[in-house]
């Protein structure tokens, strides 16, 4: 089986991707794995440590042909502040509890945790339930390409008119529904159709 040793991160790469695999936040790092892409070329990934993949980065396959990774929409919590001060207190506090958190011009995403939605409502938060591909902080450590800035997220959510609806393309729809878990399965056409990983223990 072709392995795939190499990932180039986003707007890294240009050519076209031979296939794309759709992977969750938890598929999204590993270090060794099979899978099979949307079209159907099946690969081994097999990289020298465990690697934080993003929506938009490319595995390099030995014969040079790239795969495309798509990060897939998974039920989340969209933690919503009235200022830049309110968010950097959000964010203390689920930074001190070690979760997984994107940071949005909108606000914060964590995964759906009915006691952590309800720490951040009594802390003066508005949580929304929607479904989005979940692209968390990379950490102290991540690599510098894969870095985001809390400061520019809050500079941006100063900035946000929250009174006029949002028009942006993230690639995938997202599905909003005020304080409803979104515990029933749903059935998303994303247009890559099913992708399959498996891991070795």
């Amino acid at each position: 089986m072709i392995r795939a040793t190499e990932v180039r991160g986003q707007h890294r790469w240009s050519e076209a991707p031979a296939d794309n695999v759709v992977l969750d936040f938890d598929d999204r790092h590993r270090r060794r794995m099979t899978m099979t892409g949307t079209r159907g070329l099946a690969f081994l990934l097999d990289l020298e440590k465990a690697v934080a993949l993003r929506g938009g980065d490319a595995l390099v396959l030995e014969d040079g042909r790239l795969i495309e990774v798509v990060a897939a929409p998974e039920p989340l919590a969209e933690i919503r502040c009235n200022d830049p001060e309110h968010l950097v207190r959000v964010a203390w506090h689920l930074g001190n509890r070690h979760l997984p958190t994107q940071i949005t011009a909108k606000g914060l995403r964590v995964r759906r945790d009915h006691v952590i939605e309800a720490m951040v409502t009594g802390l003066g938060a508005r949580v929304i339930g929607i479904e989005a591909p979940f692209d968390p902080e990379g950490g102290a450590y991540a690599e510098p390409s894969h870095a985001h800035s809390l400061e520019a997220a809050s500079r941006q959510h100063a900035t946000h008119d929250h009174s006029s609806p949002d028009h942006s393309s993230r690639g995938h729809r997202e599905h909003h529904h005020d304080h409803a878990h979104h515990d029933e399965d749903c059935d998303h056409d994303d247009g890559h159709g099913p992708s399959h990983a498996h891991a070795h223990k």
